[in-house]
């Protein structure tokens, strides 16, 4: 096979890939699991996931093998882990924990060393003089470039809406308590109403992005002062769940419920303002609640059916974390591929013009 038509075959073998290509799905299967948080550690390769049943952490391979990376039996009975966060500069695993009622409140953060999977800090919570009969309830978290950890707090009223800070030596504050966070109407008839803020991501810029479920509304904050502006949308998210970014800096967010989405949204002025480009279904049933963002940027959600948990359901062993495409950036990624067909077929027809000149050159020289 001569070199130019390997390139040709080779570029036909990467159109067919890239066309045909389907998403990558990982079914895996761990007993009463039900996983609420999902993160990728880059440097093992591998997704990690709490339970929202008892007090493990474990890791699930692209393959689907699942291994237990943390069990910390130390922790409150029925303890949940919720968000989760690599921090690869530290190598270090950051998980918010917490107790729903009718177990006494209890809101914290966990830092547990990769290697050797032991268990750096706890740092309790503090919960803001909180006066209702609500509780605070420890949820999502990010880190960043410091390691300092930024935890956000989803009780949804007044009292509620603020972003917890752990520093490097587990040391805990309350961070940012925006009134931003309570400027948009909520309508206390609708499902979640209670939950307020929810994921969170920072950005190397010196920012986080935070999503507050029961408005749909987006957050910048700023990580050294915690003041708050909201970012304008074209269009409300209907109950955000979690965040995350992608290397090209394009926001990833996940809802689990009603017709369940995964909204792809960018920013040309660091996040002022924000356009949803692309909102892809989701199977509510199964319950995303959680984004992460894998090798080669895939964006990744997991399937923990959370849901049947909270109601009280047990006995589910099989679990999903299933790779979603953005249909519109899979078009443009075609129209490119096609250009690259036709300089591809452009390039092997000019060589073989070339190639037949020569050989006529070759012929008359020789006669």
């Amino acid at each position: 096979m001569s070199i130019v038509s390997f390139f040709i075959f080779f570029l036909f073998g990467g159109i067919i890939r890239s066309i045909a290509g389907k998403s990558h799905i990982i079914h895996f299967r761990s007993p009463n699991l039900y996983p609420e948080g999902l993160a990728y550690d880059p440097s093992a390769q591998h997704f990690i996931v709490g339970s929202f049943r008892d007090r493990t952490i474990h890791a699930v391979t692209d393959a689907g093998v699942v291994e237990t990376l943390i069990s910390d039996p130390s922790l409150p009975l029925n303890a949940t882990f919720l968000g989760l966060a690599v921090d690869s500069i530290n190598n270090r695993l950051l998980a918010v924990i917490h107790s729903f009622a009718p177990l006494p409140p209890f809101n914290a953060l966990a830092a547990y060393d990769l290697r050797t999977r032991q268990r750096l800090f706890l740092s309790l919570l503090p919960d803001g003089d909180v006066t209702t009969t609500d509780r605070a309830v420890a949820n999502a978290v990010t880190v960043d470039f410091k390691g300092n950890a930024y935890v956000t707090n989803s009780m949804g009223n007044s009292e509620g809406n603020f972003i917890w800070k752990v520093n490097t030596e587990g040391e805990a504050s309350i961070f940012s308590r925006s009134p931003i966070f309570n400027q948009h109407p909520v309508d206390r008839n609708a499902p979640f109403s209670y939950c307020g803020l929810n994921g969170i991501a920072y950005v190397s810029k010196g920012y986080l992005l935070v999503v507050q479920s029961n408005t749909g509304k987006m957050f910048k904050v700023d990580a050294e002062d915690g003041t708050a502006r909201t970012v304008l949308l074209n269009e409300d998210l209907n109950l955000p769940d979690g965040i995350a970014i992608r290397r090209d800096g394009v926001v990833l967010v996940v809802s689990p419920v009603e017709d369940g989405k995964l909204w792809f949204l960018k920013s040309d002025d660091s996040w002022g303002e924000g356009v949803v480009y692309d909102k892809i279904d989701l199977d509510a049933e199964r319950f995303p609640t959680s984004v992460a963002v894998g090798s080669d940027d895939r964006a990744y959600v997991v399937y923990g059916r959370v849901i049947e948990s909270i109601m009280g359901k047990e006995g589910r062993e099989w679990f999903d974390i299933e790779e979603v495409k953005s249909e519109r950036e899979s078009k443009d990624e075609n129209v490119w591929v096609f250009v690259l067909i036709g300089l591809g077929l452009a390039y092997f027809f000019f060589w073989r013009f070339q190639m037949k000149q020569l050989v006529k050159n070759m012929y008359k020289k020789n006669n």
